[in-house]
C-alpha cells in the first residue's frame, strides 16, 4: 500500500490550500481514510476522517467549519480543503488508511495501518 500526499506549501493566515493523497495497492473504496498532522515538538493529532462510502466524516474541533475532507473513489484520492488557515495549522500533514472501523475509532491514530510520507503546511501570520 502506498499513499502519496501533496499540496502543502507556505501561505499567509487567512489563505486556503487543498491537500491531496493518492492511494494505491488496495481496493480504495473499501477503506476509511483520514488526515492527521504533527506540529514541531507535538504529538501527531487527528484532523479529519472520511468513511469508505464518503457518507460520514469526522473533524477535530479546531478545524470544523474551515476544513473539508472528501474522496474520489474513481481517482483513489482523498482531499483536504483548508480555508481560513491560521498559524496554529502549521504542521506536517499525513494521510492514512484503515479497513472499515467503528465510527468511534476513526479519530484514533492507532486505528490506521498505512501512512503517507507527509506534506508540510506553513502558515505565516
Amino acid at each position: 500500500v502506498q499513499l502519496q500526499a501533496s499540496g502543502g506549501g507556505l501561505v499567509q493566515a487567512g489563505d486556503s490550500l487543498r491537500l491531496s493523497c493518492v492511494a494505491s495497492g488496495r481496493t480504495f473504496r473499501d477503506y476509511d481514510m483520514a488526515w492527521f498532522r504533527q506540529a514541531p515538538g507535538k504529538e501527531r493529532e487527528f484532523v479529519a476522517a472520511i468513511r469508505w462510502s464518503g457518507g460520514t466524516t469526522r473533524y477535530e474541533d479546531s478545524v470544523k467549519g474551515r476544513f473539508t475532507i472528501s474522496r474520489d473513489n474513481a481517482k483513489t484520492t482523498i482531499y483536504l480543503q483548508m480555508n481560513s488557515l491560521k498559524p496554529d495549522d502549521t504542521a506536517i500533514y499525513y494521510c492514512a488508511t484503515t479497513p472499515r472501523v467503528a465510527l468511534s475509532a476513526l479519530t484514533i491514530r492507532s486505528s490506521y495501518d498505512y501512512w503517507g510520507q507527509g506534506t508540510l503546511v506553513t502558515v505565516s501570520s
